[in-house]
């Protein structure tokens, strides 16, 4: 069972494109930035080139102060009212950033920006649930998760209200009863009261 948080949860959907899922019973895309972020004729709900240029331009003009911004800002959406600011979350992710290859983290913009797995997600045939806050200001909603379960076969979409793109960070505890319930075959039309549920299956 693959599951995969941002790129991470593109990175599954790929996985799943390329090797097939014959030895994949179930995938969790947390976050995901599938099916595509960038602004495409196909695609004209995606994100402009520029915003992608601008992540670029941060890393390339000062490295350390763009690992700061991104996760004092919009990545645990420490700039919407009334947040609980964790210092220690936003050091952690900076640490993180600046251990990095620079070069990894660079061409990583294009990865999750550019990466179109359309494809890939009309062919994951197993159960896949997509976790994502309708406050993701990282990976827009609509733009991704909205989208995606249009795609899948056999998709299942909870969205998380006020929910920021740091799902496991801010959400732990949540989003590991929802991993479990999912993964042990749990009946996931039973959390309906909880929380919304798109489910497709054809």
């Amino acid at each position: 069972m693959l599951v995969g948080h941002s790129t991470g949860g593109g990175e599954v959907a790929r996985y799943c494109g390329r090797h097939g899922t014959k030895r994949v019973a179930k995938a969790i895309l947390i976050s995901a930035i599938s099916p595509l972020m960038l602004q495409t004729d196909a695609n004209p709900d995606g994100l402009p080139k520029s915003v992608f240029d601008g992540f670029r331009a941060g890393m390339n003009e000062d490295r350390a102060q763009f690992f700061i911004d991104v996760p004092t800002g919009p990545f645990f959406g420490c700039n919407r009212p009334g947040a609980e600011v964790s210092q220690g979350m936003i050091w952690s992710w900076w640490q993180q950033g600046m251990i990095a290859s620079f070069k990894g983290a660079y061409d990583c913009i294009t990865v999750f920006s550019e990466t179109d797995s359309t494809e890939d997600l009309k062919g994951m045939e197993i159960p896949v649930l997509l976790l994502h806050g309708d406050d993701d200001q990282i990976v827009p909603i609509d733009t991704s998760a909205r989208a995606g379960i249009k795609l899948l076969p056999n998709g299942r979409l909870k969205e998380y209200p006020g929910g920021a793109h740091a799902l496991p960070n801010l959400n732990a505890q949540e989003i590991n009863k929802d991993l479990l319930d999912f993964l042990k075959g749990g009946k996931v039309m039973e959390w309906c009261s909880r929380w919304t549920l798109i489910s497709l299956d054809r």
